[in-house]
């Protein structure tokens, strides 16, 4: 019941935030932005996309399966795009079960990557926000409840659990695990690093859209944290696109330094730049990756 009662405060709370704009000095400030700043958005957008894209060319050396690197970002990049303008089920597990499974991978292959790519993505996410709470650099609302003590040891919190995965990794002998019927094996811990790694630069560029589109009228830090806490309410909500939960946490979070109008004009541009401009390109690319995979099963 928790994921829906926190979309119904959600939904209270944007509803009430939207009644109180001024959407005339919203338009007017999203009118502001020059093509220089959107561009550097975008083109740290699609460095990040290409980042995320890499997530599976890691997890197809996990799987074993030996699909040209060619297509497997394109796959990935596919179900990214989709992943965030439609939620997990749709673009993260359903296209790529379709686009995988017709390229001749079997479920269990399909599975090691799905679950390889999710975990990587959540690793870089423990590692940089475990990096940034305990940094305490942070600059929160004076009545924020959690307070810079306790998002300190949240953060050691996460950078504890980051470190317990990377030990296994390298130290444990046993290298499987079966739960609930599935056998969950270790990587390497070369590997474990590159997934860290790989994650740690994506989180970071998305981070970087915003920083640019709030104009750098915000600490890096701050962007950051303010961008974790998003996408935990994002997941908590299971919101397609965190469609709203999103504004409702800046909003909450950086309300005292930002007019609303000014807030929801840089998210609405980052949701025009990150999330509907890629979803054009992806529908675009699915269009021919379905039919080279029709193609190559006529051949």
């Amino acid at each position: 019941m928790l994921p829906w009662l926190f979309l119904v405060l959600v939904v209270t709370l944007v509803a009430n935030q939207a009644r109180e704009l001024d959407w005339q000095e919203v338009r007017k400030a999203i009118r502001r932005y020059d093509a220089i700043t959107l561009a550097s958005a975008a083109g740290i957008a699609a460095v990040s996309y290409a980042l995320y894209s890499c997530y599976d060319l890691l997890s197809r050396r996990y799987a074993g399966h030996r699909l040209p690197a060619g297509r497997v970002l394109a796959i990935t990049f596919v179900s990214y795009a989709f992943n965030l303008n439609l939620g997990s089920l749709v673009g993260g597990v359903g296209f790529r079960l379709r686009l995988y499974s017709r390229l001749g991978l079997d479920q269990a292959q399909i599975s090691r990557v799905l679950g390889f790519s999710v975990l990587t993505n959540w690793l870089g996410y423990l590692l940089l926000a475990g990096t940034v709470f305990v940094s305490g650099t942070v600059e929160l609302p004076q009545d924020w409840k959690l307070g810079s003590t306790g998002l300190r040891w949240l953060g050691i919190a996460l950078l504890a659990v980051a470190a317990a995965y990377l030990g296994l990794c390298a130290f444990s002998r046993r290298r499987s695990y079966t739960w609930r019927g599935h056998e969950l094996a270790l990587p390497s811990w070369p590997l474990a690093l590159a997934q860290f790694a790989l994650s740690a630069c994506n989180w970071l560029a998305i981070a970087c859209v915003l920083y640019v589109l709030f104009r750098q009228q915000l600490a890096f830090g701050t962007v950051v944290a303010v961008l974790m806490v998003s996408a935990v309410a994002g997941v908590v909500t299971h919101v397609p696109a965190g469609l709203g939960v999103l504004e409702a946490v800046f909003i909450g979070l950086l309300g005292w330094k930002f007019s609303r109008p000014e807030l929801v004009a840089t998210l609405v541009a980052y949701r025009a730049v990150y999330y509907l401009a890629p979803l054009t390109v992806a529908a675009a690319l699915y269009a021919v990756l379905e039919w080279r995979a029709r193609h190559l099963r006529v051949q």
